[in-house]
């Protein structure tokens, strides 16, 4: 069998074409590869479980009888112990958990340390 005289130019025009589509896809178009977008996955559920969570802990802290000293006391931790001070609240500690989450506990001390200002 007898290949067409340009074979050999198409080939290598599908090859050239083949790699830099590759480069434009993963490098501008935002393709990634099964690996990351496992990773991307795993840091988003992490995050969303946080960002559900966090409300749910301070509303548990908040409903102490002796909330507002409580609450006094974690605003005059230093920003690094606020997390362990809620970790050993146990308001950190979901329904069903044996274990404390350290980042919901993080996320749920800056709320409470940080109310939001209302506007006015």
């Amino acid at each position: 069998m007898k290949l067409p005289e340009n074979t050999n130019a198409y080939l290598w025009g599908a090859a050239l074409g083949a790699i830099v589509l590759a480069v434009v896809g993963f490098g501008w178009g935002g393709w990634v590869t099964g690996g990351t977008a496992m990773k991307n996955a795993a840091v988003a559920a992490s995050d969303a479980k946080v960002a559900a969570l966090a409300p749910i802990c301070a509303a548990g802290f908040r409903a102490q009888g002796d909330s507002a000293i409580k609450i006094a006391e974690l605003a005059k931790a230093s920003s690094w112990d606020r997390g362990n001070v809620i970790e050993k609240s146990g308001f950190a500690t979901m329904l069903g958990s044996k274990t404390t989450d350290s980042d919901v506990a993080r996320a749920c001390a800056e709320i409470l340390a940080n109310p939001p200002t209302p506007k006015t």
